[in-house]
């Protein structure tokens, strides 16, 4: 299996987690800045909340993704209040024709003194765990 990890992030929060993720994977943790431009099986995809929704450049990348080299989307990140965006970035990967995996990574995330210190440590390790089930 082939993987890629990309993430946006406004505080580092999730970008900590990717990291975390993209080690276990044997991977770069890439902004989404850099496009997929080899194929391959799992895209993990870190992102947050802002303003109740994806931030639109999380929107526009799943946009950009090229249904034959992005085999399915597996979904991570934090966030102070709400808890999953998920359903965000299926109905953008839907758009495009690619598969988001049923299974995601979410922790809390500080904000603003909201959940302080979070993602800690645990979170982290726990990000890792989540990638191991992965591996095959």
């Amino acid at each position: 299996m082939t993987y890629a990890v990309r993430f946006y992030t406004k505080t580092g929060n999730t970008k900590r987690l990717a990291e975390a993720i993209a080690k276990e994977l044997g991977v770069e943790a890439l902004p989404i800045s850099n496009p997929v431009d080899e194929k391959v099986d799992v895209l993990f995809l870190g992102n947050s909340y802002y303003a109740f929704s994806i931030d639109p450049e999380v929107r526009d990348f799943v946009r950009s993704l090229d249904k034959e080299k992005v085999g399915k989307i597996v979904n991570f990140g934090s966030a102070a209040m709400l808890n999953s965006t998920y359903k965000k970035v299926k109905a953008e990967a839907d758009k495009v024709g690619i598969p988001m995996d049923e299974r995601e990574f979410h922790c809390k995330g500080e904000f603003k003194g909201v959940h302080k210190g979070r993602p800690n440590a645990e979170d982290v390790a726990a990000a890792a765990e989540f990638a191991k089930k992965f591996i095959g």
